[in-house]
């Protein structure tokens, strides 16, 4: 057992820096970048398209912050914010689908999976639940009551505490990552080795058969929907090397991860906004499902079609 844990732990400590070289230095960017007038340049560069799905102007704060930076510098920005019950839930739905693109892309992107292709897949639905919850729903225009006052943003003089602030809130996310990426590689490690993840598969292979992957996409899908698409690269990342995990299912865990994953905080994490958050998660999982299935549907057709071509 001894030599599994230190096998486990040291797979761990090398994901940990292979996606530390990620997530420190856009971390130390974007900090350095909240504190310049880039940022406030681009929501007054997006903030003419919110009307377009019922929010306004200043709504684009929360929704930059929320895809440059991550989920509670959002939800900080939309509780400073007078808004709709209405509009607070397309902001809570757009960025249940939309956030952190930057650094959970790019850590995502080190198993070979496009970062054009889940940005895109991220924003196109983001913005069409956000159009739908507009025209579909004519409710929801009381106040919104927020459950919780928010912290004021942290004031800094000079760019030496600006920089300084950005390397501590850096490191402060490798640790992070490491507390979770350590202990799940050494389970994992644990898994494998006493021959425990046969069963585990087993038990996910329904979902897995119904998403049109095969049973060793089961610890991809797990990681990601627990740990999210940054902190669950590390399983990915290693499922593909040791797994055989193919192109095709990798792309379609993804397709489902990117519009569904860390479903336990990133769900909760909206309760401040004084709004059911059931209905966020039913939205993602059902949207991840159909998107899925219908992805590899029309993948297995495509392929049946070349096979009927080449017969012929």
């Amino acid at each position: 057992m001894v030599g599994i844990l230190r096998r486990g732990f040291a797979v761990g400590l090398q994901t940990t820096w292979t996606l530390g070289k990620v997530i420190f230095p856009i971390t130390l960017i974007v900090s350095v970048l909240q504190h310049t007038p880039v940022l406030q340049w681009i929501v007054q560069l997006v903030a003419p398209l919110m009307k377009w799905i019922g929010l306004p102007g200043d709504a684009a704060i929360p929704l930059v912050l929320g895809n440059l930076l991550n989920l509670y510098a959002a939800i900080g920005a939309i509780l400073t914010l007078d808004l709709t019950v209405k509009e607070v839930l397309i902001l809570a739905v757009m960025l249940s689908f939309s956030h952190n693109l930057l650094i959970e892309s790019t850590v995502a992107s080190r198993t070979g999976m496009s970062i054009a292709l889940m940005v895109a897949v991220r924003l196109s639905l983001a913005i069409i639940a956000a159009l739908l919850i507009h025209h579909l729903w004519q409710g929801g225009s009381e106040a919104a009551q927020y459950g919780f006052v928010s912290n004021s943003p942290e004031q800094l003089a000079g760019w030496g505490a600006i920089l300084l602030a950005g390397v501590k809130k850096a490191c402060l996310g490798i640790v992070q990552l490491a507390a979770i990426v350590i202990p799940l590689m050494i389970g994992i490690q644990i898994l494998k080795e006493l021959e425990w993840i046969h069963v585990f598969s087993r038990w996910m292979a329904p979902l897995t058969k119904m998403l049109g992957m095969k049973e060793n996409t089961s610890l991809t899908l797990a990681a990601g929907l627990v740990f999210g698409l940054a902190y669950g690269a590390g399983v990915m990342i290693q499922a593909v090397k040791e797994d055989g995990v193919s192109k095709r299912d990798l792309t379609l865990a993804f397709i489902f991860l990117v519009s569904c994953h860390a479903v336990i905080e990133d769900t909760l994490v909206f309760v401040p906004l004084g709004i059911p958050v059931w209905p966020l998660l039913v939205i993602r999982l059902a949207t991840a499902m159909l998107l899925t299935m219908l992805i590899s549907f029309i993948w297995n057709g495509g392929k049946e079609a070349k096979r009927k071509e080449a017969t012929l």
